[in-house]
């Protein structure tokens, strides 16, 4: 890789964008949020910054992700994102214009994708590349998508769960549901208001899904004290919430997950189904830690899973394999000039 031509792969996440150097690795993970004031429209914080500023912000000021659900929303916010994650990845004084692959849903329309590639050459890359997230999971996981074997892959992020089984270096069968991390934080807090009495914020839900929530009910329970607002004296108060009431909350998040993976097992072809057998559901993706999670899979599917290495940085770290090797994949990737 020569001096002239910089390389940069983003794993645009509706929770966390994760930026990939070759040669460095993961040099950037921060949470795709801005802040924006509302009386003349300019971004005042992006990233760890902004995040911190989510539930606290005076009236004028509005911290939001631009990201829903894997796509674009906002596109104007999330140029200026791409454009603030590429300039703290190179340095300031980078002159150079990046060739710069980023992560889609395996389900997003050729207008969404298209939004991507346009963002990203707003945002200063000279080439922008996207693929489709499953293959770079895969890629990330260290498995040779290129064999003509079947593989498996799972990749429950924020805001989106992408199933894929991949043979040859493409998707043979993919579904993509927008039931991910974000939606078992708001069942939680759904569950707590409704149990409780409190309202909590967005952070204390992601708390308390990382602290004591698992998939499947445990025999020595976890527990923490939560705090809220009181919804009836509009006090701060406090509360203790066990494992087990958690798992019972989020079942129907779950169960949208689990249905999405047994979709994509049915309409694999048989040859293809054996290979699964053989090498197991590959997990990947930040809410995959969950707890349990592949012991879930399991029970429910009767195939083993495991959980992939630093499943949070496979998506990241696919973007940058396939970047160094971009002949390999090139049947995979859809280029804009």
């Amino acid at each position: 890789m020569s001096i002239w031509t910089r390389k940069l792969g983003i794993d645009l996440g509706t929770a966390n964008t994760l930026v990939f150097l070759p040669g460095k690795g993961i040099v950037l993970n921060e949470p795709s949020v801005v802040a924006v004031s509302q009386q003349d429209n300019k971004i005042l914080a992006v990233g760890l910054e902004a995040k911190n500023m989510i539930g606290k912000t005076p009236e004028n000021i509005i911290a939001y992700r631009p990201m829903k659900d894997g796509v674009i929303a906002d596109y104007r916010v999330t140029e200026a994102m791409l454009r603030y994650y590429m300039t703290k990845a190179l340095g300031r004084f980078n002159i150079w214009r990046p060739e710069v692959m980023v992560s889609v849903p395996a389900g997003v329309t050729s207008t969404e994708r298209r939004a991507v590639i346009e963002a990203a050459i707003k945002a200063g890359a000279k080439n922008a590349y996207v693929v489709k997230e499953p293959i770079l999971a895969a890629i990330g996981a260290g498995i040779p998508i290129h064999e003509a074997r079947g593989h498996m892959i799972v990749d429950i992020g924020g805001g989106t769960t992408d199933v894929a089984v991949i043979s040859l270096g493409g998707i043979v069968a993919s579904t993509s549901v927008k039931c991910a991390g974000n939606r078992i934080d708001a069942a939680i807090a759904d569950y707590i208001k409704k149990t409780f009495n409190l309202a909590i914020g967005d952070k204390m839900a992601e708390d308390i899904k990382i602290q004591v929530g698992s998939a499947v009910p445990l025999e020595e329970e976890l527990s923490m004290i939560i705090k809220g607002r009181d919804f009836i004296t509009g006090l701060p108060r406090t509360a203790e919430v066990r494992t087990n009431e958690i798992v019972k909350s989020i079942a129907k998040e779950l169960r949208e997950m689990i249905k999405a993976i047994k979709d994509v097992l049915q309409e694999t072809l048989p040859e293809l189904s054996a290979d699964i057998i053989d090498n197991g559901i590959i997990m990947t993706g930040g809410s995959s830690l969950l707890r349990n999670f592949p012991e879930l899979v399991y029970r429910r599917t009767g195939v083993k899973a495991v959980l992939a290495k630093e499943p949070l940085y496979c998506v990241a770290r696919g973007t940058g394999i396939a970047l160094e090797h971009l002949d390999t994949y090139k049947k995979t990737v859809i280029a804009k000039r």
